[in-house]
């Protein structure tokens, strides 16, 4: 069983969680049960699936939580996107996030690699 505090990727993935959390807030409060509720489990889904996936005995468990991370990630982006094209996060504000989504994304695909080549 491996230590998921000590990965880099199950740590950014807290820092996202605390970001995002905070440009939540920003959406409109009709968008509570909408948006803003979708994009807060999917940012919350990718370390938690991080941590899930270190319980993991085989390489082959952990390497599909690592890709259900990625996946949680790119909803986010997404989520982000339509936020910012519906007006309700400015895209100055944006990008320093994103950057960090694509940084996360690069980050755990050079982990499902290394395994896949053991």
């Amino acid at each position: 069983m491996r230590d998921f505090r000590k990965l880099e990727i199950w740590k950014n993935g807290i820092e996202l969680v605390k970001i995002v959390y905070k440009f939540s807030e920003k959406l409109p409060s009709n968008e509570r049960f909408g948006l803003r509720s979708q994009i807060t489990r999917a940012v919350v889904s990718v370390p938690s699936n991080i941590a899930e996936g270190c319980s993991r005995n085989s390489e082959i468990e952990f390497k599909r939580y690592l890709e259900i991370s990625i996946g949680s990630l790119f909803e986010v982006e997404t989520q982000l996107i339509i936020a910012q094209e519906l007006k309700f996060i400015p895209s100055k504000e944006l990008k320093p996030v994103l950057d960090l989504i694509q940084q996360e994304a690069r980050m755990i695909n050079s982990l499902i690699t290394k395994i896949k080549k053991r």
